[in-house]
């Protein structure tokens, strides 16, 4: 084997270790499978020049599980029937709960949201089984809801659950709702890209969506 080619095989090597090892650092669903097979896929070549043969064993079928995994993920975040949009009490203990345990997490998207607060809210779980995904708070104002929390586990981040709640719009029309807003505090929001329209206010932009439309 030429210096060229053993250097370009060490190198796929370190690279497909690193990548798998990255890959188990992942708290996203989603990004965990895809960089593992990717990963998957770099070692199961290297271990293949090498003849390392269970190697490419396990790796091929490594990049089989997650394929599966991906393929199972990728449909499931278009699914509207995979999640479960449940209406709870805004005292209610398991949802203080999970706004408790995530408050860190929940403030850095949402910083001016008040967690302790329990009245004049109407609150939902956005759920996948038994798995809790998404939390999302909303106050009334007349017609409109204002979103006061639209968090998504860190695990499911790349699905975007709460927008299983806009779509399902007969869930906020039942409340008499006509009109959703976002709060102009919230941090890197997503709404552009599931039909709400950019707005201006006195305290910033925000985004807003036509139930009716």
């Amino acid at each position: 084997m030429s210096w060229l080619a053993a250097h370009w095989l060490d190198a796929l090597g370190w690279g497909g270790s690193a990548l798998l090892i990255w890959s188990v650092l992942q708290t996203r669903l989603l990004r965990f499978r895809m960089l593992n097979l990717a990963a998957s896929v770099v070692l199961t070549v290297f271990n293949a020049v090498l003849g390392i043969w269970p190697m490419v064993a396990m790796n091929f079928v490594l990049v089989l599980i997650n394929a599966w995994h991906l393929r199972t993920l990728l449909r499931q975040r278009e699914d509207e029937t995979a999640f479960e949009v449940l209406e709870v009490d805004p005292d209610d203990t398991y949802l203080r709960h999970v706004l408790v345990t995530h408050r860190a997490d929940i403030l850095t998207f949402q910083p001016d949201l008040d967690v302790d607060a329990e009245t004049g809210r109407l609150a939902f779980l956005v759920q996948l089984g038994d798995e809790t995904v998404g939390v999302v708070l909303l106050r009334p104002q007349g017609e409109t809801a204002h979103i006061e929390l639209d968090w998504v586990n860190p695990r499911f981040r790349d699905f975007a659950p709460g927008r299983f709640v806009w779509r399902r719009s007969q869930v906020l029309r039942e409340h008499g709702f006509t009109r959703v807003e976002t709060s102009p505090a919230m941090v890197a929001p997503y709404y552009a890209g599931i039909g709400f329209h950019p707005e201006q206010g006195p305290e910033g932009p925000y985004f807003s969506l036509d139930l009716a439309g």
